[in-house]
C-alpha cells in the first residue's frame, strides 16, 4: 500500500456562458477563445446536472507523487480513515467537499439550493452550503445575498415574472478579502467582475429563478419557490486579519471550517493538530511547501489546491513564501 502523503490535482475547467478569462492568472490553462467560468480544484463526483457539471463524472485526478495519475476518489478508497479521519463521505461514497474558483464576468443566474426540508422531502435533491472568498472584484462590482426584509413568497414570484427580481435581492458590493457564507436556501448571485474561491458542500443541484435575460437555460421557479430563506443571509467577517494575527477563522459551518492565513517568508500554515480530518490548501498568492515527516516535501503554487490526509497533520512542516495568502479548509 501507498503511504499517504499531501495531494495536489489537475483542474477540471467548465466553460459558462458567464465566465471569462481571469483564471489564466491563477496559473490555469485556459483554452482559446473560449469562457471559462469555474476551475474544480477538489471534486469526487459520481455524476452532476447537465445544466451545472455538464452531465456525469467530475473527479480530480493527483498531479504529484506515487498516486499520479490516479483520482481523488481512489485515493479515498485506498487510504480509508488515513485520508478521512472521522468525517464521512458524501451519501454517493465521495469526498464530502467540491472546491472551486469562479470568474463571473457577466452575473450569475439568481439562483438557489435546495433547503434542508426539500432535501429531506425530495430525494433527488441535495444540500449546498457554500462560501464566497472575493479575490478579485471590478470597481462597483456586487455580489447578490438573501432577500431583501418585507419581501414575500408571492412578490419574488410576481418579479420574476416581470424581470424585476433583481431589486428584491440583497446587493453588497464586493470587497476583496471578505468571505461570504451561503447556507443552503439563500438565494444568491454573483456580480459581474467577480472572481472568487468558493468551498461546498459536494452538489450542484441548482434552481435558477433569473437569468438576466439570457435565452436557453431552464428555470425551476417553483422548486427555488419551496427553497428560499426570505430574509438576508449571515454578514461576513471582517475583510482583514486581525492585527498581529497571521491565521483567523472566516467561516464555520457543520460542514467544514474556512481559516485565512498571510504569511511572511518562512511563515508556517496553521493547519490545527487535530487529526478529526483532512486538510484543504487553496494557495491564493505565494507559495507554500508541504513535508510529512521525512519525506519528500511537496510545493503548491498560487492558484494550486493540495488536500492533506487527516493524519498527516499534526505532523505535517508548511514553510510559506513571504506574500503568502492561504485558504486552509478544515473537512467536518
Amino acid at each position: 500500500m501507498i503511504a499517504p502523503y499531501p495531494l495536489v490535482f489537475e483542474p477540471i475547467l467548465m466553460e459558462k456562458v458567464w465566465g471569462g478569462t481571469r483564471l489564466d492568472k491563477f496559473g490555469k490553462k485556459l483554452p482559446a477563445g473560449k469562457k471559462i467560468g469555474e476551475s474544480w480544484e477538489l471534486a469526487d463526483l459520481a455524476a452532476t446536472s447537465a445544466s451545472g457539471g455538464g452531465g456525469g463524472e467530475a473527479r480530480s485526478v493527483i498531479t504529484n507523487g506515487l498516486m499520479k495519475g490516479k483520482t481523488l476518489h481512489e485515493a479515498v478508497k485506498e487510504w480509508s480513515r488515513d485520508l478521512m479521519g472521522g468525517v464521512k463521505l458524501s451519501a454517493a461514497g465521495g469526498f464530502p467537499l467540491l472546491v472551486k474558483f469562479l470568474d463571473a464576468a457577466e452575473n450569475l443566474s439568481v439562483q438557489v439550493h435546495p433547503s434542508p426540508a426539500y432535501a429531506a422531502a425530495n430525494e433527488s435533491a441535495n444540500l449546498k452550503t457554500e462560501c464566497w472568498y472575493i479575490l478579485h472584484a471590478e470597481p462597483g462590482a456586487v455580489i447578490y445575498k438573501g432577500v431583501k426584509p418585507g419581501v414575500t413568497k408571492e412578490t419574488f414570484a410576481a418579479h420574476i415574472k416581470d424581470g424585476s427580481v433583481a431589486s428584491d435581492m440583497i446587493s453588497v458590493p464586493a470587497v476583496v478579502g471578505e468571505c461570504h457564507n451561503l447556507p443552503s436556501g439563500t438565494c444568491h448571485a454573483l456580480g459581474a467582475g467577480v472572481l472568487v474561491a468558493e468551498v461546498q458542500t459536494p452538489s450542484d443541484t441548482t434552481f435558477r429563478v433569473f437569468d438576466w435575460g439570457r435565452k436557453g437555460r431552464e428555470l425551476h421557479v417553483q422548486q427555488a419557490l419551496e427553497c428560499i430563506d426570505f430574509g438576508p443571509a449571515p454578514a461576513p467577517p471582517a475583510a482583514k486579519l486581525p492585527k498581529g494575527k497571521v491565521s483567523a477563522q472566516l467561516v464555520g459551518t457543520e460542514f467544514f471550517k474556512v481559516h485565512e492565513s498571510f504569511l511572511a517568508a518562512g511563515g508556517v500554515v496553521p493547519l490545527g493538530e487535530s487529526a478529526d480530518g483532512p486538510r484543504v490548501l487553496m494557495v491564493l498568492s505565494g507559495s507554500v511547501s508541504i513535508r510529512a515527516g521525512r519525506d519528500e516535501p511537496v510545493a503548491v503554487g498560487a492558484g494550486a489546491t493540495s488536500l492533506v490526509p487527516a493524519a498527516l497533520v499534526a505532523r505535517c512542516s508548511t514553510v510559506a513564501k513571504a506574500g503568502t495568502r492561504v485558504l486552509v479548509v478544515a473537512v467536518r
